[in-house]
């Protein structure tokens, strides 16, 4: 490598960067493309005359390399969660009412609700994406996944043109992360379809879909072409950058337009709440004008400070919320009313009607939820019924069109019996969900199975559907302990199954007994326990047994456990008393499942549990520290066992207040609790003894 080409190589690189970000992210081009075409050229043919000259952000590297074998799963830096939705104005004056509730700014009463200035930006219909960026350098991107962990998709997303290379930065963060939404806008879906018509190829339903695809294809040349597009919304610095940092969401969107992001050019700061409700109608007609799909606004706090203050709930911020357009609408003839047995043995009723184009997907079926929405609607034989997408995506029967319903047309109910099983069904007094109790019905040992061997539980590959409903139709599994006695040779003889897929899935089922105790425990399918429930309840109790003790005998120490409520205690009470289910652990033991934290676990968790002298003790933050953010805060107290809770109460053992401390610090002074400062929280996170 000389000086020479090295220099030229960097010039070239500086020039196409930034005339890429001009066209693609500015719509404002500076070079014509064929002088764009001949530096291009140029930089390749040095690049291939010395392959030492090749960087990461060099516009060669949008698209390179062969076709991937597959995904890397990757955990994200910062987690990517969804957001709550609200479908009026009444949902979302009841997010503000929380919102200020959570930030101790609820006015007296008589009083109006303080403002607090918002963002609104339209919610872009596509796919989420974390980028990583190191030194000014894109490193990585990835999907949203199950928002802790995603796939590693960066050789696709470098082909839009959109994301940027390199940050235009003169003094970039050591590390940044930036989410956004790349999509497919419609003039260039259309394309795409008409080209997949003309080859005679299946047409995409949507530009969401598409895009979905598009960014899990293996090969990057086939995402360059389907040129996708991107709009960032939020980026996260390290703490300790020294440079020009945003305080307010405003803010931030400019920070990533001076750092080379494409963003939306129709947000809006919005100084109340009755302009985020103008801001939302504006856009309801003047949204079918834009070239992408937007299916509603994104509301978010403005300041970054308050943001932090109302922090996060387990699944979304308390700081922003979706507030989403009615959905489309479309009349439909009822063909039958169906029912469905899931692995709890709820009876979900489910209404077939003639299919019918909704959010660019063809529908026919809808659930009706349960009893209660059935009598609600007053479903008749042969009714003409009202079709929608709840939130553009589940199908959902609105309302009947009574007026058009046939002459002597029969009221539609529940059935009394399981269809699976011929059991009497059963619906308790106080619950909206009508229920199937026999614990060998096929349908809810086929969920069962289904959940347990899922990708968050016990992720076991090769076992779908099809062959679970043979397994159980045939009387071969009659629980989750008998998939493990199945052996190569039984599966072998099975529809569609080769002896090598056999191979296989005895090997997978084998390597599934190796997982930890928080996916076995996820895999029961208990009610309401969750993954990020299930690894919660797992770091507090080791082993089955503890917990069905816990569950039993002492159900406030399972809500002691930080996100763990009542209901999960219930639950997991109600559980534990079926012998069905204790029957069910024994037959896993049997089989070589530990139930329990293994000894590297084990491990992890008593050095963890040292550290964690606040467990049992319950802590409400107010107002603003002087050098600790309310997260922060937060994350060293869980981290020392103790619990963050949102309202103050005789049962709270703490209370920390900074500068503008509200109502909860006066409440707190009522019932005489202890109250602290920083310095005394730092000093009890600090002193376990004084704990």
């Amino acid at each position: 490598m000389t000086a020479a080409s090295a220099q030229r190589a960097q010039e070239l690189r500086g020039l196409l960067n930034t005339a890429a970000h001009a066209y693609y992210v500015l719509d404002a081009p500076v070079m014509e493309d064929p002088v764009y075409d001949r530096l291009y050229r140029e930089l390749l043919e040095l690049e291939s005359a010395d392959p030492s000259l090749v960087t990461v952000d060099s516009p060669t590297q949008r698209v390179g390399g062969t076709p991937a074998e597959g995904f890397s799963s990757v955990r994200h830096r910062i987690g990517l969660l969804s957001l709550d939705n609200a479908f009026n104005a009444e949902e979302l004056g009841a997010w503000y009412g929380r919102l200020l509730r959570v930030l101790d700014r609820e006015p007296s009463e008589g009083q109006p609700r303080p403002a607090l200035a918002m963002v609104g930006e339209l919610k872009i219909d596509g796919n989420a994406l974390a980028l990583s960026y190191e030194n000014g350098v894109l490193v990585r991107a990835a999907t949203r996944g199950d928002g802790e962990q995603g796939e590693d998709i960066t050789a696709n997303v470098r082909t839009i043109g959109s994301v940027p290379l390199r940050l235009q930065l003169d003094q970039p963060p050591a590390w940044l992360e930036v989410r956004g939404e790349a999509f497919i806008p419609d003039g260039v879906f259309d394309g795409i379809n008409a080209d997949r018509q003309q080859r005679g190829e299946a047409l995409f339903a949507n530009p969401r879909n598409a895009c979905a695809g598009t960014l899990r294809q293996l090969d990057p040349k086939v995402v360059a072409a389907r040129r996708l597009d991107f709009f960032a919304y939020t980026l996260h610095l390290p703490d300790d950058w020294q440079g020009q940092r945003p305080t307010s969401q405003w803010d931030s969107l400019q920070w990533l337009r001076d750092a080379g992001f494409k963003v939306n050019p129709n947000a809006e700061l919005l100084p109340d709440l009755d302009a985020v409700e103008a801001f939302f109608n504006s856009w309801d007609g003047g949204r079918r004008q834009l070239d992408y799909a937007t299916d509603g606004v994104v509301v978010k706090l403005d300041n970054l400070r308050l943001q932090d203050a109302a922090g996060f709930t387990q699944k979304a911020p308390r700081w922003a919320i979706a507030l989403k357009y009615p959905a489309e609408e479309a009349p439909s003839k009822l063909l039958r009313l169906t029912c469905q047995v899931g692995r709890t043995g709820v009876i979900t009723p489910v209404a077939e009607f003639e299919a019918v184009p909704l959010a660019g997907t063809s529908v026919s079926r809808a659930t009706l939820h349960n009893a209660d929405r059935l009598d609600e609607l007053d479903l008749h034989a042969g009714d003409t019924i009202v079709v929608r997408k709840a939130g553009e995506i589940i199908p959902e029967v609105v309302r009947v069109l009574k007026e058009l319903r046939p002459t002597s047309a029969e009221r539609l109910q529940l059935p009394h019996t399981c269809p699976e099983c011929g059991s009497t069904l059963v619906r308790e007094a106080g619950e909206a969900a009508t229920r199937c109790i026999n614990s060998s019905c096929p349908a809810i040992l086929r969920g069962a199975l289904r959940h347990w061997v899922s990708k968050g539980a016990l992720d076991v590959d090769g076992l779908g559907s099809k062959l679970i409903e043979q397994l159980v139709d045939r009387g071969l599994v009659q629980s989750i302990a008998d998939l493990y006695r199945l052996d190569a040779a039984l599966l072998s003889s099975l529809e569609r199954m080769g002896q090598k897929s056999a191979e296989n899935l005895v090997s997978a089922l084998a390597a599934s007994r190796q997982q930890g105790w928080a996916r076995q425990l996820y895999g029961l399918g208990i009610h309401h326990v969750g993954e990020v429930n299930a690894k919660a309840l797992a770091a507090t109790f080791p082993d089955a047994d503890l917990l069905q003790t816990a569950a039993c005998n002492a159900p406030e120490s399972i809500t002691a456990v930080f996100g763990i409520g009542d209901e999960i205690a219930q639950s997991l009470q109600q559980w534990f008393a079926n012998p069905s289910n204790l029957q069910l652990l024994n037959g896993l033991r049997e089989q070589g499942f530990s139930l329990a934290l293994s000894a590297d676990e084990q491990r992890r968790a008593e050095a963890a549990s040292s550290e964690r002298h606040l467990s049992g003790s319950t802590f409400v933050l107010t107002g603003t520290l002087p050098t600790l953010s309310r997260s922060q805060a937060k994350e060293l107290i869980e981290a020392a066992g103790g619990k963050v809770s949102g309202s103050v109460s005789k049962k709270t053992s703490y209370v920390v207040a900074g500068d503008e401390a509200g109502s909860k610090l006066t409440k707190a002074e009522s019932l005489g609790l202890t109250i602290l400062d920083e310095t005394g929280l730092q000093a009890l996170l600090g002193s376990p003894q004084s704990a």
